[in-house]
């Protein structure tokens, strides 16, 4: 869980200073609830962190400014985190694809993604190591975002080296809420959701069903049906939860396509090359939180079961492999996900200052059965590989939260990882068992003598996980030749300087200045079948974000982020990162003065990005502009207009560099492969609150 992002104006007169300590370091990163934020967070769509968070790259999002953004699908919820880019190059169903801090994050490795305490990314994932699919997210129970980014805390471990994200539901909804959207592209949606006194506690259930066609010449027909039954009784601090959801879907898809096709007039934007791709996957769960607290102590626990399967089929170079039937493969993918979270926090006061040290335990195991398959048109051809993973991991964790005077704090901890895979598969060869262990000091500093501003200094060592077939390879499945084994778990070392500053009434700014490394970009390419042997890296950047109010009724939100990635060891090919994010900026404006009417632009800029390691060629940029207006017809009835690509730019949504062959080309030629943005988008959507 993400530490404390409750105000700073919490006011100390209706507070006891032994509880008003509690909740800086405890009700943040407890199970929110619509109740308890009313009470503490202050107006305004993004909350101080002024007192509160440990790095000025950290922060919390509320539930008002989640509620107002603009997003094409429930994953872009996450671009409410400073500098993160979430793009997508294939159907609908299928997971995004995230950029931040230097990376292309692929479909989430090293960008660590929570659902109430949940883990989103998959380990050992058919397709891409740290698969992220938040389609089964529902933004209207999203009452909180917590977002951290570096490896400056011992409480997040595999995959947080970019950063962590955490969302986290609601236990009550004040009022319940029915949805009925329509838009241009085959888009409806209806969504029913509220909670009911039952018991000693509150039931709170939701029910969704979408349907989503794309701008594309062969419709995604991206089917969604999704629910959430959760009971709970008491508060976020002191109470439990039990929870079940689901979530099922399938798709076709219109993957990337080459230039040279559209250029010479062969198919257009929106075309594919290979209209049978797509998909289908579900996602269950049950999960259950408890917590107790008081004014010296809290402890937290959360335990979760998650069964999750995806059957996707793909081409991304269409007849060089296989002239005769094409390129298509399939990446099955089925796995059954349980683990358990516990800490216990010591809490001491003083004259002087206070001081928390929590002490953690993290389990997880993953029991996956994945493969990669030949096919056409979704028919299996030959199997290059099949496997039985089991992936196991358990960490300890001790953090101490120390506030030596009013102008001093200080964060420490350390973090021991220990991972067990067992490979079962079906080129014998390939079979094994694979152990690795690490241990992951932090360390953050927060001055801030003044009242309206803190200075930050953060350090620390991080890590991912490879995929567990990469640990016991030794024989490439595709080409029969022999393949070197990897390390199962890669350090990565960070560093920070920040400050963060209210100086002008209204006005929230934070800058952060960071260096990130890793030993090797080590990935396991899902499409062969094999591990890839990054080289090691470094990345330089500069965040500015900043929250301004002016007025009671505008708010203006401006994020700029710049990145430099090269791989630090000098080789005849260059030294670029393929893909590697280099300048993003966000910059969105919010009307709403209570009356009938509201309203919110967002601009996005996604900068162009080196796509080969001499930086010989490059992707273009992509500039979005999304808008949004509210009527309030009558209490408790609302019509809402979205507006997505408003100036229709014809701008592409990701690019990659590599070699593909059509059908009638002689042999394989390097392009650049992109998918579209989707082209200018109306949808209407009536709100019944009761």
């Amino acid at each position: 869980m993400a530490p404390s992002r409750l105000s700073s104006s919490i006011k100390a007169a209706s507070i006891k200073p032994p509880v008003k300590f509690f909740l800086l370091f405890a009700l943040g990163s407890a199970q929110a609830d619509d109740q308890i934020l009313q009470r503490v967070f202050v107006d305004g769509s993004r909350t101080s962190q002024l007192g509160v968070a440990d790095a000025a790259s950290a922060g919390s999002v509320t539930q008002q400014e989640l509620a107002a953004r603009t997003v094409y699908r429930p994953g872009e919820i996450l671009e409410a985190v400073p500098g993160l880019i979430v793009s997508q190059h294939s159907g609908e169903g299928k997971a995004n694809q995230f950029y931040l801090r230097g990376f292309n994050l692929d479909h989430g490795t090293d960008l660590r993604t929570t659902v109430d305490d949940m883990p989103v990314n998959q380990r050992s994932h058919a397709h891409g190591q740290g698969w992220t699919d938040l389609n089964f997210l529902i933004p209207e129970l999203a009452v909180r975002l917590d977002y951290k980014k570096g490896p400056y805390s011992a409480e997040e471990g595999d995959f947080a080296s970019a950063g962590t994200a955490s969302v986290m539901y609601a236990n009550r909804l004040l009022r319940g809420t029915a949805t009925a959207s329509a838009g241009q592209h085959g888009y409806a949606r209806a969504l029913l959701a509220d909670s009911l006194d039952a018991g000693n506690g509150t039931l709170l259930y939701a029910l969704e069903a979408l349907h989503n066609d794309g701008s594309y010449t062969r419709p995604d027909d991206y089917q969604k049906l999704n629910a959430v039954l959760r009971y709970s009784e008491g508060y976020a601090n002191n109470g439990y939860n039990v929870s079940v959801m689901a979530y099922r879907a399938d798709w076709n898809s219109t993957d990337q396509i080459p230039l040279r096709a559209v250029q010479d007039g062969g198919i257009g934007r929106n075309d594919a090359i290979d209209t049978t791709d797509g998909g289908k996957a579900h996602r269950y769960s049950l999960s259950g939180a408890w917590r107790r607290t008081s004014d010296d102590s809290a402890s937290k626990v959360n335990a979760y079961l998650i069964a999750n399967q995806l059957d996707l089929y793909s081409n991304f170079t269409y007849f060089m492999d296989d002239p005769l039937h094409g390129d298509q493969f399939a990446q099955p993918d089925k796995r059954v996900t349980s683990g358990l979270n516990a800490s216990h926090s010591w809490h001491q006061h003083t004259d002087g200052g206070n001081s928390a040290t929590t002490i953690g335990i993290q389990l997880q195991n993953d029991n996956i059965f994945n493969g990669l398959l030949n096919t056409q048109a979704r028919k299996t051809l030959s199997v290059t590989r099949q496997d039985h993973i089991v992936e196991s991991s358990a960490a300890l964790y001790v953090e101490n939260n120390t506030r030596w005077n009013a102008a001093l704090r200080t964060v420490a901890g350390v973090r021991l990882d220990s991972y067990r895979f067992d490979v079962r598969s079906s080129l014998a060869a390939n079979s094994g068992k694979a152990s690795d262990h690490l241990a992951s000091p932090s360390l953050s500093v927060i001055y801030g003598p003044w009242q309206t501003a803190e200075l930050y200094a953060n350090i620390g060592n991080g890590f991912h996980s490879n995929d567990a077939r990469g640990a016991t390879i030794q024989i490439d499945p595709k080409t029969g030749e022999a393949a070197g084994k990897v390390s199962p778990l890669v350090r990565s070392r960070g560093m920070e300087l920040g400050a963060r500053s209210s100086w002008l009434p209204g006005l929230q700014s934070s800058l952060s200045l960071y260096r990130l490394d890793f030993d090797s970009e080590l990935s396991f390419a899902g499409d062969a079948g094999t591990t890839e042997a990054g080289r090691p890296s470094r990345r330089y950047g500069v965040e500015f974000s900043n929250y301004y109010k002016p007025l009671k009724w505008l708010s203006v939100d401006l994020d700029l982020a710049y990145a430099r990635a090269r791989s630090r060891d000098d080789a005849p090919e260059g030294n670029y990162i393929p893909g590697a994010i280099e300048g993003t900026g966000q910059l969105a404006l919010t009307v709403d003065d209570g009356g009938p009417y509201s309203g919110s632009l967002k601009l996005r800029y996604f900068g162009p990005r080196p796509l080969i390691e001499n930086n010989s060629v490059r992707s273009k940029q992509s500039l979005t502009l999304n808008g949004r207006v509210g009527w309030k017809i009558r209490k408790g009835l609302t019509l809402e207009l979205e507006a997505f690509n408003l100036t229709n730019r014809r701008d592409s949504a990701i690019d990659y560099y590599y070699p593909s062959q059509l059908r009638g080309e002689a042999e394989p030629v390097n392009d650049i492969h992109f998918h579209p943005i989707e082209s200018r988008s109306l949808r209407a959507t009536l709100v019944k609150n009761f």
